[in-house]
């Protein structure tokens, strides 16, 4: 029986920095203190943001954040952005990451978006077939993205 997709708790910061090393394993770690705990707050307190998570064997163990962005164009209907999709390399092909994706997707008909969109950087077609099955339409926009990295 396939889990329930909830948002991630306050108390959960450590086993979602855990999960997303299977993200981006060259990420450099983070250091849970003062500083860490107050943008995570800030995040958590956002309440156009929604970091999901599915919990199974007492860890975290897929998540994707869904981010509702306001707009005025569109009726003045928002948008969603979902970003940093990941499963568990344990825990893949179970359907959790679809389950997360339908919840998202949900989240952002209930606040009344008008579009939601995914960028992914994974070039496998595999990867791009399983966005496709969540319902994501390959070629309907062009994104370009400037990386400000180190």
């Amino acid at each position: 029986m396939l889990k329930e997709v909830r948002k991630v708790y306050f108390n959960e910061l450590g086993q979602l920095l855990k999960l997303y090393k299977y993200l981006h394993p060259d990420d450099p770690e983070l250091i849970i203190d003062i500083k860490l705990i107050k943008l995570w707050q800030e995040i958590f307190d956002d309440l156009n943001y929604f970091c999901l998570a599915i919990e199974e064997d007492n860890i975290l163990v897929a998540s994707c954040v869904l981010n509702i962005i306001n707009n005025l164009t569109r009726g003045a209907r928002p948008y969603a952005l979902i970003e940093n999709v990941v499963t568990h390399q344990d825990y893949r092909k179970k359907g959790y990451a679809t389950a997360i994706l339908r919840k998202a997707i949900e989240i952002a008909k209930e606040k009344n978006c008008y579009k939601v969109m995914l960028l992914t950087s994974r070039k496998e077609e595999s990867t791009l077939r399983f966005y496709e099955e969540a319902g994501f339409m390959r070629g309907d926009k062009t994104g370009f993205v400037i990386r400000f990295d180190k």
